[in-house]
C-alpha cells in the first residue's frame, strides 16, 4: 500500500504534535471525570411478583393464587425459570430471565409481566390483595447510616431520621433512600371480651362508632359574592386521647371508650423487621446512588451533609456509619492505581534495561499517550473505573506496549543498518504495520468470549473485553502515528564503528534454535508430548467460579425453625450481639432481624423477609481479622446456638450464588419430595468435606384448628365468616381507622387484652355475640385440636422443590466436592420415580451456565481469528502453522496454576482464551519476518534462523513485559488466577513460538519444496 501513516505523521509534525497535546489534556480531564465504583453494573434479571390472600391456608394459597400467577408468568418472553415462595396467605414469585436477555430488553419484559398479570387479576379469588411488582430488586444501597437513641422514644428518633432523610435527598447523585428498622406506631384499643358481653356491647358497634367519627368526608362549601367558605366538621382523631374520649350509649348510659377498654399508643405488634447497630436498636438510612454517579463524590457530599446535620441533632441521637462503599471503592481504586503505576514502572524498567535509555524513553512516552486516549474513550462509552476495568487496564498495559516496542526496535535496527531517521521511522509501518494490526485484531478476538458471553458473569466482566479492545486499537495508532515522531526526536544514529557484536543471550538463542531445527523431529515430538501431558494434568487443577471477596465483611445467617416468631428471632439476635461485644477483631456490625441485609453490595445474595430469619453484617478490622473472626464465630454458633441453622461467610464476587453446595429435588407430591430430600441430605453428609447440611424448607409447623359444628352455629344464627372476623379481632386485632399525625398515618387496632389473646383456655371461653344481643362461649359449638402444615413451600417452575444446602470445610472448592459426589448422586437420581427430578444448583450450576455462555461465543472468536489470519497470511499452510502454535500456551497455564496452587476459575478461563490471541499475534509477526527474509533470496533454513533472531528481542521483550507487568495483580484474590495463567502460558508459548514454530516451518516447507511444490504466496 502506497499510503504510509507514519510518513504522513512526520510530514505533518505540527498536526501530530497538536493531536498528542490534545490527547494528553483530554485524557487527564477524563481521568478525573470517570465514575468510580466497586463493581461493574450488571442487571439483576429478576422481578418479584407478590400477592396476599389473608386467611387462606398454605394449600389454598398455592392452588388458588401461586398456581394461577405462575401459569401466566410462564408465558413471559426470555424466561429462564420461576421460583416461588408461599406462606399461608402470602405468595412471592421470582421471575428470572435468561442470561442472554440484554439490558435493553429487560424493561420491556417487565412491562409485559405487569400487563399479563393485570389481564388475569379478575380471575384471582375475592379478597386477594395485589399482585404487586418489584423490578428494582437489583438496587444497591452502598452507604448506610444507623441512628441510635439514648433517652428518646422510637417515634422521636424516627422524626429526627425522617428530617435527615429529607435533607439527604437533596444531595447530588442520591437516587433513593430507604428507612430500615422503623416501627410504625399503633393505637391499640384492647378490651375484655367478658366485660363487653356483660355490658351487652357488640364489638361491631364499637368498630362502627370509631370509623364513623374519624371519617374524612366533604361537608360542602358556602359560596358568597366575595369568597368561598369550606365547611369542616370536627371529630377527626388527632391523638390517642381523642380515641379514649369517644362516647358510646350502652343501656341508656353514655360511656367513654376509656371506661370499657384500654387505649394506649405503641408500635407494630408483632414488630416489623428490626435493625440493630453494634448491639443497639436503631433506625437506618440506606442510600442508593443514581446510575452513572461517582461513589467517591457521593461519599464526600454525604459526609459533609451528615456533619452539618449531626450538629443539629440532640445529644443522645447518634448517627453511625454502617456501610460505606465510598471508602471501599476509594481503597480499591487506590490499590489498583498503585498496581497500575507499578506495572508501568516495571515495563519501563524492562524497556530501559533491554533497549537502552533513549529507546526506553520512546516507550515511556508512548504509554501515557495510550492511557490518555484510553481514558477519553472510556468516558465517551461510559465505562467507569471499577474492579474489572482497572484490572483490564493492567492486563492491556503489557499488551499495548507491544506495538510501540516493535516500532522502536525496527527503527533501531534500520538506524544501525545506515538508514536515515526518516527512513527508519517509516520502515516499521511499511514492514510490520499490517502484521501488527492483524495481531492486534487477533488478540482482541481472543477477548470476544468475554465481551459477548450471554450470562450475568459475562455481563459482569464485559468491561474487560471493552477496555482491552480499546487499549489495543489505540496502542496500534500510537505506534504508527506518534511513536515514529517520538523516535525521530529521541533516538540517535549509532556512532560509526560502534560494536554490533551480538550479545550472549542472542548467540545462545541462535545456537539453540539451530540445534532444535537440526533435531526437528525430536523438537516437534517433545513439544507435542508436553502439550499432551499438560492436557492430561488439567483435571488436577482445582475449579472455581468466582473467589470470595477480599473485603473485610462477614455475613452471618441465623435461621430458626420456620414457625418461629420474630420475638424468638430477636432474642437470638440479642444473644448473638452480646457475644460480639468487646471482640478485638471486630470494627463494627449491624444486625437485621426478620429480614436479610439490604443490598449494600451489588453481588449480595439478598434474603427474603421472614420472621424466623436474621442476618448480621460484621466488618472486621482487616482480612486476617476476618478469617480469625470466622473461626471464632463458627465455634460459638455451634456450641451456644445449637438450635439455629447458622452460616458464617465472606461476601461473594461475581453474580450472587448463596450456599456453595446445592441440590434441588422437585416433584408433584410434597411429602415424597421431603422424603427424597432427607435421603439426599444423608448421602451428602457422608462426604467428609461437607458441613452444615440443611434444607430451605422441611419441617411442618403446629397449628390450632377450630372445628365448627355448622348445624349448631346456624341454629345460633352464626356464620363461619362472622366467627372468623370475631376471632381475628379478638386474637390478632383489626385496623379499624387511622389517626393522621403529622406525616404519619397511625392505625387504630381493636383487639382483646393480652391475657385473652395468648391463652387457649380463654379462647375456648371467648364470648361470641349472637344476632339477638346475647353471647355464647366459643366452646359451645366448636372443638379444638392441633394439626400440622408446612409453614412455607418453595416451588420451581410450578413444582414443589426442596433444596439441600451444604457448606464446605476451609480450603475446599465446590467443584471438587460435587465431582466426588457425582457417582452416588447420579445413582440416586436414577432411582427417583417418574415425575421427580434432581438437579445440581449453587456455585457449580452458575459456573456451568457462565462457562457455557463463554464457550457459545468461542466459534465466533475462532471465525474472526481465522478470517483475519487468512487475509494476512494468504496461505493455508501458514495458517496451519500459526494454529498449531496457539494452543501451546496450555502447557504454561497448567504448569503455573499447579505450581502456585491457583484455581481455574471463570476469570482464569477468560485469560486462557485471551492467551490464544496474544500467542497468535507473535506467530503472525514472526511469519511475516520469515517471508521478508525469504523475499531477500535466502534459503529456508537461513531465512528462518535470521528472521527468528531478528524478532527474538521484541517478542521476548513483549512477553517479559507482560509477565512482569502482571506481577502487581498476581497476589490479588480476583485477578490472581488469571494473571498466573497468562504469565505462565505466555512465557512458555513465547519460547515455543521462537523454537517450535521455526522448527515446524522448516520441516513443513522443506518437505513441500522437495516434492516440487511452489513456495507459499508472498504476503501483501
Amino acid at each position: 500500500m502506497s499510503f504510509n501513516l507514519s510518513e504522513w505523521a512526520l510530514k505533518n509534525r505540527s498536526i501530530t504534535i497538536y493531536l498528542m497535546i490534545i490527547a494528553v489534556l483530554a485524557g487527564v480531564g477524563s481521568y478525573y471525570k470517570l465514575g468510580r465504583a466497586e463493581d461493574p453494573t450488571f442487571i439483576i434479571k429478576t422481578m418479584v411478583v407478590s400477592a396476599a390472600w389473608p386467611g387462606a391456608t398454605v394449600e389454598e394459597t398455592l392452588k388458588q393464587v401461586t398456581e394461577r400467577l405462575e401459569r401466566k408468568l410462564q408465558e413471559t418472553p426470555h424466561l429462564d425459570f420461576l421460583r416461588s415462595f408461599t406462606r399461608a396467605g402470602v405468595t412471592t414469585i421470582f421471575v428470572n430471565l435468561k442470561g442472554s436477555t440484554t439490558a435493553q430488553q429487560v424493561p420491556d419484559v417487565w412491562y409485559d409481566v405487569r400487563k399479563s398479570i393485570g389481564d388475569i387479576r379478575h380471575t384471582l379469588p375475592a379478597g386477594v390483595i395485589g399482585p404487586a411488582f418489584n423490578d428494582d430488586f437489583g438496587d444497591t444501597f452502598g452507604i448506610i447510616y444507623g441512628f441510635t437513641a439514648d433517652g428518646f422514644t422510637q417515634r422521636e428518633l424516627r422524626d429526627y431520621v425522617e428530617k435527615v432523610r429529607s435533607e439527604l435527598l437533596h444531595v447530588a447523585d442520591v437516587s433513593k433512600i430507604e428507612i430500615l428498622g422503623a416501627q410504625d406506631e399503633r393505637i391499640f384499643v384492647e378490651f375484655s371480651t367478658q366485660d363487653l358481653a356483660n355490658l351487652g356491647l357488640d364489638r361491631a358497634q364499637l368498630i362502627a362508632a370509631l370509623q364513623a367519627q374519624n371519617v374524612v368526608q366533604p361537608a360542602g362549601a358556602v359560596q358568597t359574592e366575595a369568597e368561598t367558605l369550606q365547611l369542616r366538621v370536627s371529630g377527626a382523631f388527632q391523638s390517642e386521647e381523642d380515641v379514649r374520649n369517644i362516647n358510646f350509649v350502652v343501656g341508656g348510659r353514655v360511656l367513654r371508650l376509656a371506661d370499657i377498654a384500654n387505649v394506649r399508643r405503641g408500635y407494630a405488634d408483632p414488630p416489623q423487621p428490626m435493625f440493630r447497630v453494634n448491639g443497639e436498636p436503631a433506625i437506618g438510612l440506606a442510600i442508593a446512588m443514581r446510575d452513572g454517579g461517582d461513589i467517591l463524590a457521593l461519599g464526600k457530599n454525604l459526609s459533609r451533609a451528615m456533619n452539618r446535620l449531626s450538629a443539629d441533632l440532640p445529644i443522645g441521637v447518634e448517627p453511625k456509619l454502617v456501610a460505606d462503599q465510598a471508602v471501599t471503592v476509594e481503597s480499591a481504586i487506590s490499590e489498583f492505581m498503585t498496581s497500575l503505576w507499578q506495572a508501568v514502572a516495571i515495563i519501563l524498567f524492562v524497556s530501559f534495561i533491554s533497549l537502552g535509555v533513549r529507546p526506553g524513553l520512546v516507550i515511556a512516552t508512548a504509554i501515557p499517550l495510550t492511557l490518555a486516549v484510553v481514558f477519553s474513550v472510556m468516558e465517551i462509552v461510559n465505562i467507569d473505573m471499577q474492579r474489572i476495568s482497572l484490572g483490564a487496564l493492567i492486563i492491556a498495559l503489557a499488551l499495548m506496549v507491544d506495538d510501540a516496542m516493535t516500532t522502536t526496535d525496527a527503527m533501531l535496527t534500520r538506524l544501525a543498518a545506515g538508514d536515515t531517521k526518516e527512513q527508519a521511522a517509516t520502515f516499521a509501518f511499511r514492514t510490520y504495520a499490517f502484521a501488527m494490526l492483524a495481531g492486534t485484531l487477533v488478540t482482541i478476538a481472543g477477548f470476544v468470549p468475554v465481551g459477548f458471553a450471554a450470562s450475568s458473569a459475562g455481563e459482569y466482566t464485559f468491561s474487560l473485553f471493552a477496555v482491552v479492545a480499546i487499549a489495543l486499537v489505540v496502542s496500534w495508532f500510537v505506534a504508527v502515528l506518534f511513536a515514529p515522531l517520538l523516535g525521530l526526536v529521541i533516538l540517535t544514529t549509532p556512532k560509526a564503528g560502534a560494536s554490533s557484536e551480538p550479545g550472549f543471550m542472542f548467540r545462545s538463542y541462535r545456537a539453540f534454535l539451530t540445534g532444535a531445527i537440526r533435531a526437528r523431529y525430536l523438537t516437534i515430538a517433545l513439544t507435542i508430548a508436553m502439550f499432551v501431558a499438560a492436557f492430561l494434568a488439567m483435571p488436577l487443577i482445582p475449579r472455581q467460579f468466582f473467589p470470595s471477596s477480599d473485603r473485610p465483611e462477614l455475613l452471618v445467617d441465623l435461621s430458626l425453625p420456620q414457625n418461629a416468631s420474630i420475638y424468638a428471632t430477636e432474642e437470638i439476635a440479642k444473644r448473638f450481639d452480646e457475644a460480639l461485644k468487646n471482640d478485638t477483631d471486630l470494627e463494627r456490625w449491624s444486625t437485621y432481624v426478620g429480614r436479610g441485609a439490604i443490598r449494600f453490595y451489588l453481588p449480595l445474595n439478598v434474603q427474603l423477609p421472614n420472621n424466623f430469619f436474621a442476618q448480621a453484617v460484621l466488618v472486621a478490622k482487616d482480612v486476617p481479622a476476618r478469617e480469625r473472626l470466622k473461626v471464632k464465630l463458627e465455634k460459638l454458633l455451634a456450641e451456644e446456638f445449637p438450635s439455629v441453622v447458622a452460616r458464617v461467610y465472606p461476601l461473594e464476587l461475581g453474580p450472587p450464588v448463596g450456599w456453595p453446595i446445592q441440590y434441588r429435588i422437585s416433584g408433584p407430591d410434597i411429602s415424597k419430595v421431603r422424603g427424597y430430600a432427607l435421603e439426599l441430605g444423608e448421602l451428602i453428609a457422608k462426604n467428609p468435606q461437607t458441613v452444615n447440611i440443611n434444607y430451605d424448607w422441611m419441617e411442618p409447623a403446629r397449628q390450632l384448628r377450630i372445628r365448627i359444628d355448622q348445624d349448631e352455629a346456624r341454629l345460633l344464627g352464626l356464620s363461619s365468616q362472622a366467627l372468623a372476623n370475631t376471632l381475628n379481632t379478638v386474637i390478632s386485632g383489626v385496623s379499624v381507622t387511622q389517626v393522621r399525625d403529622d406525616i404519619y398515618l397511625i392505625d387504630v387496632v381493636v383487639r382483646a387484652t393480652a391475657d385473652q389473646r395468648v391463652s387457649i383456655e380463654t379462647l375456648r371461653n371467648t364470648a361470641i355475640p349472637l344476632p339477638g344481643g346475647r353471647t355464647v362461649p366459643l366452646s359451645q359449638f366448636a372443638t379444638f385440636e392441633y394439626d400440622q402444615e408446612y409453614p412455607l413451600v418453595w416451588r420451581r417452575d410450578r413444582l414443589p422443590t426442596l433444596t439441600v444446602h451444604a457448606d464446605l470445610r476451609p480450603g475446599i472448592l465446590p467443584d471438587t466436592v460435587v465431582s466426588a459426589l457425582t457417582p452416588e448422586v447420579t445413582a440416586f437420581s436414577r432411582s427417583l420415580p417418574a415425575g421427580y427430578q434432581l438437579a445440581v444448583g449453587g456455585t457449580v450450576e452458575e459456573s456451568a451456565k457462565s462457562q457455557a455462555s463463554v464457550l457459545a461465543v468461542v466459534p465466533a472468536m475462532l471465525l474472526i481469528m481465522l478470517t483475519v489470519l487468512i487475509f494476512q497470511l494468504r496461505s493455508f499452510q501458514k495458517l496451519f502453522i500459526v494454529l498449531s502454535v496457539a494452543p501451546l500456551g496450555l502447557i504454561g497455564v497448567v504448569l503455573a496454576l499447579l505450581t502456585f496452587n491457583r484455581p481455574l476459575g471463570f476469570v482464569a478461563i477468560l485469560g486462557v482464551l485471551a492467551l490464544l490471541g496474544m500467542i497468535t499475534k507473535n506467530a503472525v509477526i514472526l511469519l511475516g519476518q520469515i517471508d521478508a527474509e525469504r523475499e531477500a533470496g535466502k534459503d529456508i533454513l537461513t531465512a528462518v534462523i535470521d528472521a527468528s533472531s531478528a524478532r527474538f528481542r521484541p517478542i521476548m521483550l513483549t512477553a517479559i513485559s507482560t509477565v512482569f507487568g502482571m506481577i502487581p495483580i498476581a497476589p490479588t484474590v480476583f485477578w490472581g488466577p488469571m494473571a498466573f495463567a497468562i504469565m505462565g502460558g505466555l512465557l512458555v508459548a513465547t519460547i515455543l513460538t521462537l523454537i517450535f514454530l521455526p522448527t515446524l516451518y522448516v520441516t513443513w516447507f522443506s518437505l513441500t519444496e522437495k516434492r516440487g511444490d511452489k513456495p507459499a504466496a508472498k504476503p501483501v
